[in-house]
């Protein structure tokens, strides 16, 4: 008996705990004791088997220390038959998590009971395959073909609540999950139950599965893995159980083998590792206990809403009275949202906008604050304004912060007598909603300021990635790049909508041109006049036609046309009849003659554009790692999850071609397209991004 699972008699009820922290995790020793236990408890001669975890949760799915290891038996799908298979009653009594493997053996179990906080479901799509233990062949006997699609291809948890009323499990108790487990097998063997096993289930009558088939691909933006599920729930339907198993495991290794399990284990990794920094080995973050917020825009009202969510105190700080109120008015509205969606209740929405917040109209109601964020209009001489003024009534070791986009940060701190003290939170609009946080840490930060802001973002639940210093840091400096690929293309000869199709098709959520209408074109129109007024180079190639779209002031969705006409609403996206005239009178007074584009060439010029800049930014040392730009395009620019960020993509593509691409486009205008040292050090060594992962965790 292997001591990750405990065996023990009580009675006539044998009792397996898995006991293997943190989350029992199903482990090869995990999977041989439960095989083991309920061997024994068969020649034991005992009337049923009570299966719980010790700790915190019952199993919480695949032991990822063993994710690219050859598995060993016994084999999580032949565990779960041989469980079900068992001619002693088998209980599951769930507490914590039941995810993945966890819940398929809890289906494989006769029965289940679940403490009313046990939350439970089948998550693989989340990492690029599907059940591979009986989930898809199991669950939709247990609650139909709708429930069971919604589970699995959404990769959702469920509450015990609603898997009781679906059917997953049999009751819900209070109580210790062995003390509710033993008493229910106990109740069982005494009202003469017998073995339930779901496999013997009934299971639902066929659907047009090649329709939902197509229904889930589309939701999934061309993710493979929700829709391959289908294919799985499917062959529950019209395959006698042992096919449909057999089936399931055969879809299941399909998908193992596929790019977009790669891409998605590279994420699932990468977001753990992002914010492990030698650097903050043994550092203690500063005293983290109230905060303020300056400036109550959008920004500034959707940081103050995160932080409040978040159990901190919130100085809001505006210039007048009215200012003030509206930004009042606009964070209780975002409350508001959480007080709909059940996060919070009406005594705490209550708490919170009239206890929790404060709004101030003068710097001195700073004077006590641990953190300040600045979130002012970005221009530079406005927040050397606002930092001087914090320099005098902030008290010290309070931590200075500003949410700047692009600017300087060394320039910023230069201005205060503490440069020690500053550092960037870039956070993402809405900033209560948006994952990613770009903690930018300038050249004189304090290594426990950086702790700190790292504890900020860890207590806003946000994913915060360490940047350096340039304009743009990592994120928008390689959107800006990929984005002015996209404007050369269509001086070019492409449309702003083709190449929307087009990386739409690829997986982003919004090609570029509809972002910049949902964030407002005077954002790109501002940056483009500050960098013509810095001076732009020779040999770089402009265009004014967006600008004259901002001059007619058309914005975006905020004034109701840019580059598309929302006249019919925010998701009509109708092209405007306005743009295309724009840009042939700009083509025609460049002297450019259009040529056609395919998608195919859109995407790698694109994507070639993204991987190059990339690329300088972990080479220049503003991303430490090839992974700190792919969890910063994945969580702030919409890129799709399952090809893994732009670096993991180009390793999976093939960085010699990539570089050959580069090469060639270089041909046509040598100053955009120049090659990053770094990429052509990787190729010339035969190396790849990840390979640079693997020796930074080293």
């Amino acid at each position: 008996m292997t001591e990750v699972i405990g065996y023990e008699v009580i009675g006539d009820i044998a009792v397996l705990a898995a006991n293997n922290p943190p989350v029992n995790a199903l482990g090869h020793a995990v999977r041989q004791g439960l095989a083991d236990g309920i061997a024994r408890a068969e020649a034991d001669g005992v009337k049923a088997v009570l299966i719980y975890g010790e700790g915190r949760t019952f199993f919480a799915g695949a032991d990822i220390r063993e994710f690219g290891k050859p598995p060993k038996e016994p084999f999580l799908p032949d565990l779960c038959t041989r469980i079900e298979s068992s001619p002693l009653i088998v209980v599951s009594a769930l507490h914590g998590t039941a995810l993945g493997g966890g819940l398929e053996i809890a289906l494989g179990s006769h029965y289940r009971i679940a403490v009313p906080s046990a939350r439970m479901g089948l998550p693989e799509v989340l990492i690029g395959v599907m059940p591979g233990a009986g989930g898809t062949q199991r669950l939709p006997r247990l609650v139909g073909i709708d429930a069971s699609t919604d589970i699995i291809t959404s990769g959702r948890q469920i509450k015990a609540d609603e898997a009781l009323s679906l059917g997953i499990i049999d009751r819900v108790e209070d109580g210790a999950p062995r003390d509710i487990g033993l008493a229910y097998a106990r109740e069982l063997i005494d009202s003469g139950a017998g073995r339930r096993p779901v496999s013997e289930m009934a299971a639902p009558e066929a659907v047009d599965f090649d329709a939902l088939y197509e229904s889930v691909l589309k939701k999934a933006r061309g993710q493979i893995a929700p829709a391959t599920a289908v294919r799985g729930i499917q062959a529950c339907c019209e395959l006698p159980f042992d096919q449909g198993m057999k089936r399931e495991r055969e879809l299941f290794m399909e998908l193992m083998a596929s790019d977009q399990r790669q891409g998605l284990i590279h994420a699932f990794f990468a977001e753990r590792e992002v914010g492990k920094l030698p650097e903050l080995k043994g550092v203690e973050p500063r005293t983290l206990a109230s905060i303020g917020v300056i400036g109550g825009g959008t920004m500034g009202a959707g940081i103050a809403t995160a932080a409040l969510l978040a159990g901190l105190p919130v100085v809001m700080l505006e210039m007048t009275p009215e200012a003030a109120q509206a930004a009042k008015e606009r964070i209780a509205k975002n409350l508001g949202g959480a007080l709909k969606r059940g996060k919070i209740s009406q005594e705490q929405f209550e708490q919170l906008t009239e206890k929790a917040l404060t709004l101030a109209t003068e710097y001195d109601a700073l004077s006590d604050v641990d953190l300040v964020i600045e979130a002012v209009f970005e221009e530079m001489g406005v927040k050397k304004q606002v930092f001087g003024k914090l320099d005098a009534v902030c008290k010290q070791g309070a931590v200075l912060a500003s949410n700047t986009s692009y600017l300087d940060v060394n320039e910023i701190a230069a201005c205060t007598a503490r440069p020690a003290d500053v550092i960037g939170l870039h956070f993402f609009s809405p900033a209560h909603v948006m994952k990613l946080l770009e903690i930018v840490v300038a050249d004189k930060t304090a290594p426990d300021v950086v702790a700190t802001g790292f504890a900020l973002g860890k207590m806003l639940g946000k994913v915060s990635v360490r940047a350096g210093v340039c304009d743009g840091f990592i994120g928008n400096r390689i959107l800006s790049t990929y984005r002015t690929a996209a404007d050369h293309m269509v001086l070019d000869g492409a449309s702003p909508y083709q190449i929307d199709k087009a990386l739409e098709a690829f997986g982003f959520a919004m090609g570029p041109y509809a972002v910049a209408d949902l964030a407002g074109l005077d954002i790109g129109w501002a940056v483009r006049k500050r960098k013509r007024a810095e001076g732009l180079h020779p040999k770089a190639r402009d265009a004014s036609y967006a600008d004259k779209l901002c001059e007619d002031g058309h914005f975006g969705q905020k004034t109701g046309k840019g580059y598309y006409d929302y006249a019919a609403g925010a998701k009509a996206r109708v092209p405007n009849e306005e743009v295309m005239p724009l840009i042939e009178a700009e083509r025609a007074e460049q002297g450019i003659t259009p040529r056609d584009f395919t998608d195919e060439e859109i995407v790698r010029r694109y994507m070639a554009a993204m991987v190059n800049e990339a690329a300088k930014v972990v080479g220049e040392g503003i991303a430490r790692r090839p992974l700190d730009v792919d969890v910063t395009l994945l969580y702030g620019y919409g890129f799709p999850r399952y090809r893994g960020g732009p670096l993991k993509w180009a390793d999976m593509q093939g960085l010699p071609a990539l570089l050959d691409d580069i090469r060639r486009y270089a041909q046509e205008d040598d100053y955009f397209w120049q090659p990053a040292p770094l990429l052509e050090k990787l190729v010339a060594e035969g190396r790849s991004f990840d390979d640079l992962n693997k020796e930074d965790a080293a």
